[in-house]
């Protein structure tokens, strides 16, 4: 056994933090949380939260690395030092690195890139606390950043994450799951269309079991979805009664 872990991760059809296979953490969501961005968002999956942060679409320099048709997306994920029990080193990382390409890459798909061409958008997105699923917070926290900036969007972008524990397919996946678990797999959606812009698996599964994961995690998304809309409604429903 690895030291630290749990002897059983599912003791009587219930996780250790006492959720069912298909149950996700609390979720919470807000927006406008850094008032010198463009837009902003906080989104948290039980003790992850990820704080991201968006500037543009504005003019790229230097020139020479504009595309005249499309805007760039520049996309950082980071982990804070003090976000793990263990201290993050501070800095770019090969984890960091590849995190931030996927999910720059998936939110391209959503973003309406043709409409700003020679231009950049920055997307920075910080893992203040670390329990599992951080790249699909991150993901969410951007998503709303994006709807916050007023950058033109296709749909709002929902993830979650899926996995294999114990044997069982079990929903939003947490720290000691994703350590010592079978299967880890984030899903990132956009709901119009059921479209999916990001997916890795760190595992194996059965063809039967990777279906079953499929739907888990649109159903996951799906309820991501809900509560992301709910903040933006609230946030100019706020405005409109200001007005």
């Amino acid at each position: 056994m690895k030291k630290g872990k749990p002897e059983k991760l599912i003791i009587d059809g219930k996780r250790l933090d006492g959720r069912d296979l298909e149950e996700m953490r609390e979720i919470e969501a807000k927006i406008g949380v850094i008032s010198r961005a463009d837009g902003s968002a906080m989104f948290r999956f039980g003790n992850t939260v990820a704080i991201a942060a968006v500037y543009g679409p504005r003019p790229m320099f230097p020139k020479h690395l504009q595309d005249p048709e499309k805007a760039v997306i520049q996309f950082r994920y980071n982990m804070a030092p003090f976000s793990c029990e263990e201290r993050v080193r501070p800095g770019t990382s090969r984890r960091s690195v590849e995190i931030s390409k996927v999910i720059r890459e998936a939110l391209a798909e959503a973003i309406w890139i043709e409409e700003f061409p020679r231009t950049v958008i920055d997307i920075y997105v910080e893992i203040l606390q670390s329990d599992g699923s951080t790249r699909c917070a991150a993901i969410n926290a951007a998503s709303l950043a994006l709807a916050d900036a007023g950058v033109p969007l296709k749909d709002l972008i929902c993830a979650c994450s899926v996995g294999k524990v114990d044997g069982e397919i079990v929903l939003d996946v947490n720290g000691k799951e994703d350590n010592y678990g079978e299967v880890d797999m984030p899903v990132a959606m956009i709901p119009r269309g059921e479209k999916i812009v990001l997916l890795q698996m760190d595992g194996e599964l059965t063809f039967e079991e990777f279906e079953k994961c499929i739907e888990l995690a649109k159903k996951g998304c799906k309820k991501v979805y809900e509560l992301q809309k709910e903040v933006i409604r609230k946030k100019y429903a706020i405005i409109a009664e200001e007005v």
